[in-house]
Order: C-alpha cells, then sequence, then structure tokens
C-alpha cells in the first residue's frame, strides 16, 4: 500500500485528505505543521509528500528544502499545497524542488 503523508496545520483539511485518500487505498499520515512533518518524513518514509505552503513554526518552503538536504527524503516526490495564486511564490516552490502544486479549495 501506498503512503503519503499529508502535512497541514488545517485539522480538518488534513481529514477531509485522510478520508479521500484512504478510500482509494493509499495509507495516509499526518503532521500538523512543517517541522513534525520532516520527523514523520525520516521515520515513515512515505511514497508522497502533500504539504500546505502557509503554516507557522515551518512553512512549506522551509520543509520542503529540509527533506531535499537529506539523502534518505530528497528523492521523496513533493506537492505543495496552497490557497494563493501566486506566480512568484509557485516558481520558488520549484526551485526549491517541489515536483507539483496543488491549488486549494480541492
Amino acid at each position: 500500500m501506498k503512503k503519503i503523508l499529508v502535512i497541514d496545520d488545517e485539522e480538518w483539511l488534513r481529514e477531509m485528505v485522510q478520508l479521500a485518500l484512504s478510500q482509494q487505498g493509499y495509507e495516509v499520515v499526518e503532521a500538523p505543521n512543517g517541522a513534525t512533518g520532516v520527523e514523520v518524513a525520516r521515520k515513515q518514509l512515505p511514497d508522497l509528500i502533500l504539504c500546505d505552503v502557509n503554516m507557522d513554526k515551518m512553512d512549506g518552503y522551509l520543509t520542503l528544502s529540509s527533506l531535499r538536504n537529506e539523502p534518505a527524503t530528497a528523492s521523496i516526490p513533493f506537492i505543495l499545497m496552497t490557497g494563493l495564486a501566486d506566480h512568484a511564490g509557485m516558481r520558488h516552490g520549484m526551485e526549491l524542488g517541489a515536483d507539483d502544486y496543488l491549488p486549494k479549495p480541492f
């Protein structure tokens, strides 16, 4: 079973994504912020990471950079989620190594 890590500070959104993905047969693990997400990614080594851009403590860009700088997590596909249609921010995320963007709301 493929494992997906969802990192978002909005609990309702994590729950919604978890429900939708688990119904499709994925195992979903969650983290409420980037710092916790980095820890979970190191331990669980998910097949995919979905991460919000705008979070307290550690935003999605810093989370992405942290994981790209570690050999064990550097190649995990990473999709940034954002509610902002900010092309400069999207470009920045792609330059940091994001594989794609997922606009919110879904």
